[in-house]
């Protein structure tokens, strides 16, 4: 079995200090909780950027300012920034990060309806585009499936000639509008996909843990944190990302997987070594 890929997603476009004040807006509070996860275990940090007063943006330049930062401290760990953006945003706004030339960067294979009146709207054209774009330009792309179709709808587009192989999804589970984070379903998303493909599973709130655990178990990767949850257990808020990563090493260590460092999820990615 392979080595367990820790990604961790430290912050999210939606998450705000008024549910966990450990959230991190500003460059400082980024490296910090890059930092923290990366020395729990972490070997992927999954970026979404935000201005210092919290507002979410693609900005490249905020983009590479963070990145930057982080680089200085942590500078062989894995950096996926997000294509999703925020609901609301247009397919250039959202694909900015890539012209920094990101080894990784996420591709959502489908629109969700994320509650209320906020839809996250990616259509055929925009998912073909943001391929294009990630074929051309050499990025790894993290296909985000909400539910049974979205795969269904990146192994169509491969055939086509839009996504790379081999695959690596990340099962979101567990959001509004999307797939349950029941284990059923986790059984379900895991037979759909290739057998060549690699993959993570992101648990949102109660699911984040038992996901882990499935995906420990199954040989498969797991990403937590504050984008998908903030509690380290019921009704007990982490006190960083590092927090939620050490867990899954927990775990892992009591199931027998050993933690990848940046080097072998590169290797077991196919991403370039560095």
């Amino acid at each position: 079995m392979e080595k367990l890929i820790i990604t961790a997603a430290i912050c999210g476009a939606e998450v705000l200090k008024e549910h966990n004040p450990a959230v991190p807006y500003t460059v400082e509070e980024m490296v910090r909780e890059a930092k923290s996860a990366y020395d729990a275990g972490a070997s992927i940090i999954h970026l979404h950027v935000r201005y210092d007063d919290g507002t979410p943006t693609q900005d490249k330049a905020r983009f590479n300012e963070i990145i930057e930062a982080i680089k200085k401290v942590i500078p062989d760990v894995i950096i996926q920034p997000s294509t999703g953006g925020a609901v609301g945003m247009s397919n250039d706004e959202r694909l900015q990060p890539t012209e920094l030339l990101p080894e990784m960067a996420t591709l959502d294979c489908g629109t969700c309806n994320f509650g209320g009146d906020e839809i996250f709207e990616n259509t055929e054209n925009t998912i073909k585009y943001f391929g294009d774009r990630m074929i051309k330009l050499g990025i790894k792309p993290e296909l985000e499936v909400f539910d049974k179709s979205m795969i269904d709808m990146a192994l169509r587009l491969q055939k086509k000639g839009y996504i790379s192989t081999p695959m690596h999804f990340d099962f979101v589970m567990g959001v509004n509008g999307g797939i349950t984070g029941d284990l059923r379903d986790f059984v379900f998303l895991r037979e759909s996909i290739p057998a060549d493909a690699t993959y993570t599973v992101a648990g949102v709130g109660k699911f984040e843990f038992p996901l882990a655990m499935a995906a420990i178990i199954d040989g498969g990767n797991v990403r937590v944190g504050f984008e998908d949850n903030v509690y380290l257990s019921k009704g007990v808020l982490a006190k960083s990302n590092s927090e939620l990563v050490a867990k899954v090493v927990r775990m892992a260590k009591e199931l027998g997987r050993e933690i990848a460092t940046p080097t072998e999820a590169r290797k077991i990615l196919g991403l370039k070594a560095i």
